[in-house]
């Protein structure tokens, strides 16, 4: 038991919803949890239709606390999907730290997040604390591509200013920049042939992808720039030519003339290896999300930075090369932040996170809800 009641509290809960399974498309369960939580705060809760599009079991949870409308309102967000291995967490506390028993993820990203918002607006309303307009936005299958953030229903959000809390690393962190993603995939065609009999008559479909691979840059390009390969696949017995090859990729960058460029590269770099072994190359690249970049005076970051430094913290301006809603919430037209809220291992059975982490982040939005009645705040 931790001597701080409200520190208990906080983990007590974090701990119950690390225990509800909730894998992309599969939020419903935890969804439900949080929905008479958030009533008793004083929230009117609702769920939009990302769902059906998704292919989940619930849309993506917009719960509303009214408050004076002279005051900034704001988004506190999170996503309610967790990465698998994620059914039969047990969360187990050891020296101050929360991990899963090595068997599964233990879920603290994204609900430690969720447990640090529940918490911070819980204790701003035992103080009688006055706020603004509190939209707290839980989004579905963000894991999976950001399809809640994408299917959201933007007519609900009525605060331009968001406060993601999904990123990892050291609390302090404001993430002001994320990449786009542009999703490459290719089919080969070549032509079959009896690979002992004539093989000359064939025209590999393997043979021109290695070739065209080994001309691309990959993997890290420049500092805001990767490029990867995730599959390539095709053929089945030694003795046929292989027709068709087939390869999926990614390229992201920090700004889109570089991300427009690499894709370039890689199309150029399979047409060109197509044409000189007479095969051709069918190449789609579609937009996968879009980057955002916000500037150290923007308000949002500014409030951010406020805030963290009222806690004794070192705000750090930064960059990430993932994708998150973040992406999202900034392309229709809000102006989001990140925040790296401690957690550790994300995505493996060794996650863990720090219970003075989780009670910083509980803070964090507490001083985010205050710091919004700030009408003049310092550059970040």
């Amino acid at each position: 038991m931790l001597a701080n009641k409200n520190t208990q509290r906080l983990v007590d809960q974090f701990m119950a919803m690390a225990k509800i399974a909730s894998p992309s498309r599969q939020e419903g369960r935890l969804a439900a949890y949080l929905k008479p939580e958030l009533e008793a705060l004083g929230f009117v809760v609702e769920f939009d239709s990302a769902g059906e599009l998704a292919g989940g079991d619930t849309g993506n949870l917009i719960a509303t606390l009214p408050g004076d409308p002279d005051i900034e309102p704001l988004v506190l967000s999170c996503h309610m999907d967790t990465v698998t291995p994620c059914i039969g967490v047990t969360p187990i506390v050891e020296d101050g730290v929360i991990r899963s028993d090595g068997t599964t993820v233990l879920g603290g990203d994204d609900k430690a997040g969720i447990a640090a918002i529940l918490e911070g607006v819980r204790r701003i309303r035992e103080r009688g604390v006055r706020h603004g307009l509190i939209q707290a936005v839980f989004t579905i299958c963000e894991e999976v591509g950001m399809h809640g953030a994408m299917g959201l229903d933007y007519s609900k959000i009525r605060a331009k200013r968001a406060f993601i809390l999904d990123a990892d690393g050291p609390i302090g962190q404001i993430l002001v920049r994320g990449p786009a993603k542009d999703a490459i995939h290719a089919v080969i065609h070549g032509r079959s042939a009896h690979a002992g009999l004539k093989p000359e008559a064939g025209i590999s479909a393997i043979q021109v992808a290695a070739r065209a691979i080994e001309r691309m840059k990959l993997l890290r390009i420049d500092d805001e720039t990767t490029a990867n390969l995730g599959q390539i696949s095709g053929g089945g017995a030694t003795n046929i030519v292989t027709d068709r090859v087939e390869i999926t990729a990614e390229a992201r960058s920090l700004t889109n003339e570089k991300l427009d460029a690499q894709g370039a590269h890689m199309k150029a770099c399979l047409e060109d290896a197509a044409h000189e072994f007479g095969a051709t190359a069918e190449v789609t690249i579609e937009r996968s999300y879009h980057a955002f970049s916000l500037d150290a005076d923007e308000p949002v970051v500014r409030h951010c930075a406020a805030a963290m430094r009222h806690l004794g913290l070192t705000p750090t301006l930064t960059s990430t090369g993932g994708g998150s809603d973040c992406n999202v919430f900034n392309r229709h037209g809000m102006k989001a932040v990140d925040l790296s809220i401690g957690m550790t291992d994300v995505h493996t059975c060794m996650e863990s996170l720090r219970i003075e982490d989780l009670e910083m982040t509980a803070r964090l939005v507490e001083a985010l809800i205050e710091f919004s009645d700030r009408t003049s705040l310092p550059k970040a």
